[in-house]
């Protein structure tokens, strides 16, 4: 019966949002490429000041990673306005990478804000299909809240495997479906398809864990937490580090 209605629901959500999907099909979205950037920077602030401590954490050995001369080259895919910048080690060198381009201007205001670090090209390009960066050239890949909006989660995993050299790390933070049992759980389903469009594709229904497990890494460490005063539809969160 709860899955009959949640069902019902989301089948009512996809109906309003017809209109959204014929301005997506016929390319009419572009202005909301535009203006995604300047409301992400925004809310960047916020969920930073929720998961400063959840971000240190994740990041705090990521310079155990370094190159046997002692540099550490880091991609960031899915960079968007840079809201990690902070919480990488003095000196690194940052290759980013986002498909959209409307995002360098906010980029570029992260960067001046972050002297300690070294800044590499920006590369405008999907996690699907990063041509432009070498086999085995970085020592470390970054990745956050960006794998609930891709097209191929498998694909994205696959170029990160990729371009990290051998024993380079993979570190990512992202939301996750809730467990099924859970309110929650229910409110993505339904909601999801509106959720789609507003967060410029983002999805919340993915266990994004399962594609970490089956990518083919030599090591995995992962946990889930719960982050804290975020929306409850993306309360749910993994987090950790693959190693190639």
């Amino acid at each position: 019966m709860k899955t009959c209605l949640m069902k019902a629901c989301r089948l009512l959500c996809v109906t309003l949002t017809l209109p959204l999907y014929l301005l997506e099909i016929t390319g009419l979205c572009g202005l909301y490429k535009r203006v995604f950037p300047l409301l992400a920077y925004n809310i960047t602030f916020s969920y930073n000041a929720k998961m400063h401590k959840t971000k240190r954490e994740l990041f705090r050995n990521v310079a155990t990673f370094a190159n046997d001369d002692g540099a550490l080259r880091l991609l960031e895919i899915g960079c968007g306005s840079g809201a990690n910048f902070r919480f990488y080690p003095d000196g690194c060198t940052v290759t980013c990478a986002d498909p959209n381009p409307h995002f360098q201007k906010y980029l570029r205001m992260s960067m001046d804000a972050n002297a300690h670090l070294t800044y590499g090209a920006f590369v405008v390009a999907s996690g699907e299909d990063m041509e432009a960066v070498k086999d085995e050239s970085v020592d470390v890949v970054v990745c956050t809240l960006v794998l609930c909006s891709v097209t191929d989660v498998q694909r994205v995993l696959q170029e990160v495997r990729r371009v990290l050299r051998t024993g380079g790390a993979f570190f990512f933070l992202e939301h996750v479906v809730s467990d099924s049992s859970s309110g929650t759980y229910f409110l993505q389903h339904v909601f999801e398809p509106v959720w789609y469009y507003l967060g410029d594709g983002c999805m919340v229904t993915r266990a994004t864990w399962k594609d970490l497990e089956a990518a083919g890494f030599s090591e995995l460490h992962l946990k889930h937490v719960e982050a804290p005063r975020v929306s409850r539809m993306i309360r749910a969160h993994i987090m950790g580090y693959s190693i190639k």
